[in-house]
């Protein structure tokens, strides 16, 4: 067993409220300069929906992730070695700027200084951002929020679902129903992209399992954006080197959550650190796929074990990783308490964003439907009835089984009625405990994760350790133009400037305190860490 350690995310989808702060926070920090006009490492989708890209999900189309050859063996969609050489100068299955957008800019002086008594308002007009050209905007990275979620019939799920189940999900949707589905690069266990790489630029680091590029080694062969199932690797046009999100790695070194997470108005986001067994993986990526959730689930260890805790100590692992990772919400929403689950497993990449589901107003359901809501049979069964049709969740995260999805959403809606007897007349609702298999102190625990968790309980990343602290700050002195300082790269060539960071102790470090204009030691601004192979 080779034991590593991962920072990990879940997102609890019934408290995003499509609201976009997130998006907007990611593209000023990290994508708010040339070259990056298209390019959003966080963006929030509608769903069901075609997603952005357009279709990214449809890997018949772009070849992304893996799958099993005739033999059973794991091999990139898009093909091996040869045949990524082969069509090295001209990749086919790359998405154009359209299938993106075209970002625009709009001319703001023609309302500035637009002379009085018009009897005309004027307009500003947008034009592009990558011609400079007078355009049309017919699409863009949150399009189908503004449509409505009209473009549902078009989404990739819905098309590889029975056509049964797709005729429900049309007549639901004809009711209203959509939800918010936010995206960032998963950091898988198992990432398509790194292995796709000719250059070997794209790597996962060690310590923290968070998938990177290598500027300095980036030759811009564009495979990993191909390989990506969930294209999250983007192209700077400026630069011609790839890009994706690096879940924030400055701020997790200093023991802060994303930039993404700290601003999330729904907190709906959770993240800490997980256990997992690297000698596993290849065989968690093999299995059928009908068998996909339960064999990533195992790869995860336990580390309340004590031969975790040993193994974790001998790889070199300080006791605060292991303290994190036994307080880790993470570990608890996908382990403990099993209601979060991968996005597409089915791409078998292992991704480590995880999500708890939405669950509709399953209660008020219940009593539309004249059953008793303190019944565990009544709950159930209106699970199947529920507004967002499960079949539809099971396309989105866990590869069709729908038994697996409705599983969690019955946890869920368990939770609630049992939370609603417990505040109401204080009885303890047995059945619906019996019917989860969980105890009321579990559900409870459950609850104040999901509902009103503090910051702390949110958020558990353990700092750079104390003695590599000042080991990395020599480094990135000694090293100042590391490979995120490169032209083009966050803060070069914008007005607006990338948050700095300066590597302390994590008693120092106070939450909801990031820190924004902070300076390095000898009065210089920018990134002081250095995103190198092993250890950054």
């Amino acid at each position: 067993m080779r034991i590593r350690a991962q920072v990990a995310m879940v997102m609890n989808l019934d408290k995003c409220i499509g609201c976009h702060t997130c998006s907007v926070t990611c593209k000023q920090t990290w994508t708010n300069r040339e070259g990056t006009e298209y390019v959003w490492f966080n963006n929030v989708e509608t769903k069901p929906g075609i997603g952005y890209p357009k279709h990214y999900e449809d890997q018949e189309r772009w070849k992304g992730g893996w799958k099993l050859d005739g033999k059973g063996r794991l091999v990139l969609r898009s093909g091996g070695r040869v045949k990524r050489l082969s069509r090295i100068f001209a990749n086919p299955d790359l998405p154009t700027i359209d299938d993106y957008y075209e970002p625009a800019t709009f001319d703001k002086d023609i309302l500035v200084n637009a002379p009085a008594g018009l009897t005309d308002t004027p307009v500003k007009k947008p034009y592009s951002a990558l011609t400079g050209e007078p355009m049309k905007i017919e699409w863009g990275a949150n399009w189908e929020d503004s449509l409505g979620g009209n473009t549902f019939a078009e989404d990739p799920n819905i098309a590889r679902m029975p056509a049964e189940a797709a005729a429900k999900v049309k007549f639901e949707f004809e009711k209203t129903f959509m939800f918010h589905l936010p995206r960032i690069c998963e950091h898988c266990l198992n990432p398509a992209c790194v292995s796709a790489c000719p250059s070997g630029a794209m790597y996962k680091r060690e310590e923290d399992g968070i998938v990177l590029v290598d500027q300095d080694r980036c030759r811009g062969w564009r495979m990993c954006v191909s390989a990506c199932p969930y294209k999250k690797v983007y192209v700077n046009h400026a630069t011609g080197k790839a890009e994706k999100c690096t879940l924030c790695f400055p701020r997790i070194e200093a023991g802060q959550p994303t930039i993404c997470s700290e601003t999330c108005v729904g907190r709906l986001r959770y993240l800490g650190i997980l256990w997992y067994d690297e000698d596993a993986v290849l065989a968690a990526a093999s299995v059928p796929e009908s068998e996909l959730l339960d064999a990533q689930r195992a790869v995860f260890l336990d580390p309340f074990d004590e031969s975790v805790q040993r193994a974790a100590r001998d790889a070199g692992h300080p006791d605060e990783w292991i303290e994190a990772a036994q307080a880790s919400p993470v570990w608890k929403l996908i382990s403990e308490y099993r209601i979060a689950l991968p996005l597409h497993p089915e791409y078998r990449t292992l991704p480590m964003v995880w999500y708890v589901p939405p669950l509709s107003p399953v209660l008020d359901a219940v009593g539309a439907a004249g059953r008793d809501d303190s019944d565990a049979d009544d709950v159930f069964h209106t699970i199947q009835d529920l507004r967002i049709p499960v079949e539809y969740l099971a396309s989105l995260f866990t590869a069709g089984d729908a038994e697996a999805a409705g599983g969690v959403l019955m946890k869920l809606a368990a939770m609630r009625s049992y939370m609603r007897a417990r505040t109401l007349d204080g009885t303890v609702a047995q059945e619906l405990l019996d019917g989860i298999g969980m105890t009321g102190a579990q559900v409870e625990a459950m609850y104040r994760l999901l509902a009103i968790a503090k910051y702390d309980e949110r958020y558990v990343i353990p700092a750079a350790h104390a003695k590599d602290a000042a080991a990395l700050e020599a480094q990135a002195a000694a090293q100042p133009d590391c490979s995120l300082d490169c032209e083009g790269g966050p803060g070069m060539g914008g007005e607006a400037a990338v948050e700095r960071f300066h590597l302390v102790d994590a008693e120092e470090v106070r939450p909801g305190r990031p820190g924004l204009f902070s300076r390095r030691g000898d009065g210089r601004r920018g990134l002081t860490i250095n995103p190198m192979r092993g250890r950054s």
